[in-house]
């Protein structure tokens, strides 16, 4: 019973001790994005090193390089961390919606904070897409934002007025290109639309083409 007993309580403090590291590491992991968001718009991607990334997270490069990998990788969980899975909610409600030009503006509307969320980190990125890692990265991130909008498509093809004049892919690409960083930095950032103006111009331009 008593040998019962102990090797319980060293399971046990085997478990809380991988605990115990592995909430360090996120926490490590969440100090490092935190302070290399800023970096990275402040400085641009290429000219933000490691040592420079490290410093402003208080922490080792080594620790830097054990917590992520490489640069790129820093640069992929800023990201992230700024434009986060809107989770199913916004999927429900789309389904949810009867009218097709409704469910398309609560689509769109998510898709507009997103982007004007993480649109100082999308530049950042493509003025640096000369480089193979932000040009594979960008890749990465213009097929996950297709697949995203895909999604919706699927469901507002569903609603009755969709449109038959264009495919189900071509629906999902004029979605991506309107609500997206390049044309909200065009008309918000360039032109000094509000956020507000720049959503509902994509909303009235992507209601013509996607129904009838």
């Amino acid at each position: 019973m008593e040998r019962h007993s102990t090797i319980t309580f060293q399971a046990d403090r085997r478990t809380r001790a991988r605990t115990a590291r592995a909430d360090r590491a996120a926490a490590t992991r969440a100090r490092v994005v935190a302070a290399a968001g800023p970096l990275f718009i402040r400085l641009g991607y290429l000219d933000t090193t490691t040592s420079a990334l490290a410093t402003a997270a208080g922490v080792a490069v080594q620790t830097l390089y054990l917590s992520f990998g490489s640069k790129i990788a820093v640069f992929a969980a800023v990201l992230a961390a700024a434009e986060p899975d809107p989770g199913d909610g916004w999927l429900d409600a789309v389904r949810a919606e009867r009218d097709g030009r409704t469910a398309l503006a609560r689509h769109l509307a998510v898709a507009a904070r997103m982007v004007e969320r993480s649109y100082p980190l999308a530049a950042t990125l493509r003025a640096a897409a000369a480089d193979p890692e932000p040009a594979q990265l960008l890749e990465r991130t213009h097929a996950a934002t297709l697949a995203w909008h895909a999604r919706a498509v699927d469901e507002l093809a569903e609603k009755p007025t969709f449109t038959d004049r264009i495919s189900l892919q071509r629906a999902t690409e004029i979605l991506a290109a309107l609500c997206s960083p390049e044309t909200y930095g065009l008309l918000v950032v360039a032109h000094g639309w509000t956020t507000a103006d720049w959503q509902d111009w994509v909303t009235r331009h992507a209601a013509v083409d996607l129904f009838v």
